[in-house]
């Protein structure tokens, strides 16, 4: 057995987390499979694997060498498809991770189109708010929004999310609307708190090209955009929020936008990859299709 079959095995085995579900995806013996990995980390001079009854997970050098086979596989896929009419149809699984709400609103009502132009790629969608580490987590790209960590990743830049201010009529009729943000003392906000950090973020705002910021008083905090939005229809304050969260709400005349010419800094999105130089042909492609489906949804 070479060593590219190897690696597929072992990549499959921590894909599984199991060698019994390895063997039957791959159609062999699960002595095979056994076998194999114990080949590789003879050759690799590292226990690669954590083998109990239940479950087998890799170790901390068998992360780092899944990752590296990965990279393996994929340069070998692309390399074999080089002069294949078939080059044009990319195939493959990928692990993605997006945020919660536009993955939900916008992605995966979307990738019907995706599966349909690229029938061979299969698609793992994570989504989720929180900070997805991606050798550990075993994904292939994730969307960031907001500034970005220097955390030794590729980005690529997709643009800027518009962020809008907003308030429900009962509010309005309540408090009367703000033309500026000279009069936000005189309103309530529902204040969003970082579910990292637990920090409460200030209302910002653009003037004159330079970002201005108050904290303004509310009775309600939330920490997730669900409640956010749902404080925000029930009356209880003004909202800072992405255009494309609220859009249905805006169009239904459930929330109105408010002061307009004084909105926040707009939020960076970004592609986050480990390697630039081991983009695979499968992960190209989708990366050109989520950008473009963002630009087209979101700004």
């Amino acid at each position: 057995m070479d060593r590219v079959d190897l690696f597929r095995i072992f990549i499959r085995v921590v894909d599984c987390s199991s060698f019994t579900r390895a063997a039957d995806t791959l159609g062999v013996p699960r002595s095979s499979v056994s076998a194999a990995i114990q080949d590789l980390e003879g050759r690799v001079g590292a226990r690669l694997l954590h083998r109990t009854t239940r479950k087998v997970s890799p170790t901390q050098d068998g992360l780092a060498f899944y990752e590296r086979c990965q990279r393996v596989i994929a340069d070998v896929e692309d390399t074999e498809n080089l002069f294949r009419q078939t080059a044009a149809q990319p195939s493959g699984r990928l692990r993605i991770d997006v945020p919660g709400r536009i993955g939900r609103l916008i992605i995966a009502p979307a990738l019907p189109d995706f599966l349909d132009r690229y029938p061979e790629i299969d698609i793992d969608l994570g989504v989720t708010d929180r900070a997805v580490n991606l050798v550990e987590d075993s994904v292939d790209c994730v969307l960031r929004v907001g500034p970005l960590s220097d955390s030794g990743l590729i980005a690529r830049s997709i643009g800027n999310l518009p962020l809008i201010n907003v308030a429900s009529p009962v509010y309005l009729a309540r408090h009367g609307t703000p033309q500026t943000p000279d009069e936000l003392g005189e309103h309530r906000a529902v204040n969003y708190a970082s579910p990292s950090n637990g920090r409460v973020e200030d209302w910002e705002w653009v003037e004159h090209g330079a970002l201005r910021a108050v904290s303004l008083h509310g009775r309600v905090t939330v920490n997730s955009a669900e409640a956010y939005i749902a404080c925000c229809l029930a009356g209880l304050g003004l909202i800072q929020i992405p255009a494309y969260d609220v859009k249905r709400h805006l169009e239904a005349g459930e929330l109105v936008e408010v002061m307009p010419g004084h909105r926040a800094e707009p939020m960076p999105m970004a592609l986050l990859y480990p390697h630039r130089q081991h983009l695979s042909r499968r992960l190209q492609v989708f990366a050109d299709w989520l950008e473009a489906l963002l630009k087209c949804q979101l700004l």
